[in-house]
């Protein structure tokens, strides 16, 4: 997986979990809404001052956006499991 769409899935996890629109973020962070629109694509890099200012908003941790998705349990199960 890419680093964008990292970020990417990352992002609109915690946007989601803050009942929050592109346009309200994008609004708090101090940024363009297409921008963030561009950035849940995964079609731009984002620098650290973004990182920040979304982190800041969102209330988590800079970090938190580059944490690889662990595979679910299931995922774990059908990938080991013989046919």
């Amino acid at each position: 997986m890419d680093w964008r769409q990292v970020f990417a899935t990352n992002l609109i996890r915690a946007r989601r979990a803050k009942g929050l629109s592109q346009e309200t973020l994008a609004y708090e962070a101090d940024v363009n809404r297409t921008y963030i629109s561009k950035l849940e694509k995964g079609a731009t890099y984002v620098g650290l001052e973004i990182i920040v200012r979304l982190s800041n908003v969102l209330e988590v941790e800079p970090a938190d956006f580059l944490r690889r998705p662990t595979r679910s349990r299931a995922a774990v199960r059908s990938s080991t499991s013989k046919p």
